[in-house]
């Protein structure tokens, strides 16, 4: 029984056909040639991607230069009289938004523009560089002189002091908000020493120099006396600058005491109490109601941001260069 079990299934065997070699090999055919077919479609429709996306990469690298570089900033066209506004924020030095270079552009477009009937100066500013500011003040001296039947008047916002009120002394008025900082006319150079410091922790201060000056105000040395009064000096004949400055701007309107020039602020309030201002107002109202012309028209030198690259860098620059000739930080501030 078992033997004929064996032979019937060995019968069954061999009556099922099997695939032929011709089919197997063209079944394996059919199967690489489906693969090679997706492959090909994949990697068409990534390289297709791939030229999507560096085209949409290229278009924002060429959006983002043509913005930097200020192709799409272009001034608006100015028709019919109108109101010349030039904006002072933040601190008065070289490189910032304050500086000499971008008001004095700004103050020379406005004024040569036939169309402006006035200029605003809105400053809201606590001071810094004197060089700075008195660049700004003699150029308004200036047009003033030149273009006389354009006044200038400036309106201080949240704070006008030191450097700030040095250039809003050569307005024709100054206007205020009660609650606004004015004043602070004064001088100041900072440092520190840390000589005694040393001395505790046992640190030899070895600083070699060729001229005997060279190491003034070096804060890991002592001050000597010639050295403190120097620097007072230099002090009060810039801080005599600034005092004439305000006397010439103001003239009789200023009510002088002896603490005017002693580096006090005031509340805009008692600015316009003791002359250092004319009266309240803001940017509108003294364009509707000093020039009589409403309509306002920004002179600001507003900055792109290749500028700002380029001036941060420079300014780095220029910061090492002064302080590697004073040897410290300390120079004559208006703040």
């Amino acid at each position: 029984m078992i033997e004929d079990n064996f032979e019937e299934q060995n019968q069954i065997r061999n009556s099922v056909p099997s695939a032929s070699p011709a089919r197997s090999a063209g079944w394996e055919r059919e199967v690489l040639e489906k693969l090679a077919f997706a492959t090909l479609r994949e990697q068409r429709a990534a390289r297709r991607w791939n030229i999507f996306f560096r085209f949409i990469t290229l278009g924002l690298i060429g959006f983002g230069m043509w913005i930097a570089f200020g192709y799409g900033q272009q001034d608006a066209e100015i028709v019919g009289p109108h109101t010349a506004l030039i904006e002072i924020e933040g601190t008065i030095e070289s490189g910032a938004s304050g500086s000499a270079d971008s008001v004095i552009q700004a103050l020379n477009r406005a004024y040569s523009d036939d169309s402006s009937v006035g200029v605003i100066l809105r400053i809201n500013s606590p001071g810094g560089s004197p060089v700075q500011a008195g660049m700004i003040n003699d150029e308004i001296v200036r047009l003033r002189q030149e273009f006389p039947k354009k006044p200038l008047y400036v309106v201080v916002d949240e704070i006008c002091a030191s450097g700030g009120y040095y250039i809003a002394a050569a307005a024709d008025k100054i206007f205020v908000n009660k609650a606004s900082i004015v004043g602070s006319i004064g001088v100041l150079m900072d440092g520190f020493g840390f000589t005694g410091l040393m001395d505790k922790a046992g640190i030899e201060r070895r600083l070699m120099t060729a001229g005997e000056n060279k190491g003034f105000l070096d804060p890991f040395s002592p001050q000597s006396a010639k050295h403190r009064n120097y620097a007072q000096d230099m002090l009060n004949e810039v801080h005599q600058q600034f005092i004439d400055v305000v006397r010439q701007g103001r003239g009789n309107r200023l009510k002088e005491t002896p603490e005017t020039f002693s580096g006090l602020f005031w509340s805009g309030s008692k600015a316009v109490e003791i002359g250092l201002a004319d009266g309240f107002g803001t940017v509108d109202s003294v364009a509707r109601d000093e020039l009589k012309v409403e309509d306002i028209v920004d002179y600001t030198q507003h900055e792109g941001l290749s500028e700002k690259l380029l001036k941060k860098f420079g300014g780095a620059v220029g910061t090492a260069v002064v302080n590697s000739l004073w040897s410290t930080s300390a120079r004559p501030a208006f703040r």
